[in-house]
């Protein structure tokens, strides 16, 4: 049975600040353009959404761990610290580290694993979620089309 992610009450959802990351590599991973999207809500609305490029001739993993990056860095330049944090995401390794389930061997990741989590322990995280294809798909699939003109 998958974990309920957000409470019932519209209310309670009102106070529940969920961010939706994802981040690709195209045309090719590793050496293609690292692509990174996030979307902020609370409750129904959303209140931010970026996406850009974090890196060229790199992977994945770096975009998917700058999407985070840059999530929670406007969260945090934007004052939202002390709300309850959900946090989506549908590359499983880099939820699995930050929850420290799976260490970090990569060279180039240790320094975006590191600066992740420093940001993590200064905001109100309290539920760090992995799905198989999150809220986030669409914006990268634009992001894509629009990294192909970069």
């Amino acid at each position: 049975m998958q974990q309920k992610l957000f409470d019932d009450s519209k209310d309670r959802n009102k106070n529940q600040i969920q961010v939706y990351f994802d981040g690709l590599c195209q045309p090719c991973n590793p050496g293609g353009t690292a692509c990174y999207a996030h979307t902020v809500k609370n409750g129904e609305n959303t209140i931010h959404r970026k996406f850009g490029v974090a890196a060229y001739n790199s992977t994945n993993n770096v975009a998917v761990y700058t999407a985070i990056i840059r999530a929670l860095e406007w969260l945090l330049a934007n004052n939202y610290q002390n709300e309850k944090i959900i946090v989506i995401g549908d590359y499983k390794l880099v939820i699995r580290q930050i929850e420290r389930n799976s260490k970090v061997k990569a060279p180039n990741i240790i320094p975006l694993y590191h600066n992740a989590m420093s940001l993590t322990s200064n905001s109100n995280i309290y539920n760090l979620n992995w799905y198989p294809e999150n809220k986030t798909r669409r914006q990268i699939n634009y992001l894509i089309m629009r990294t192909q003109k970069l």
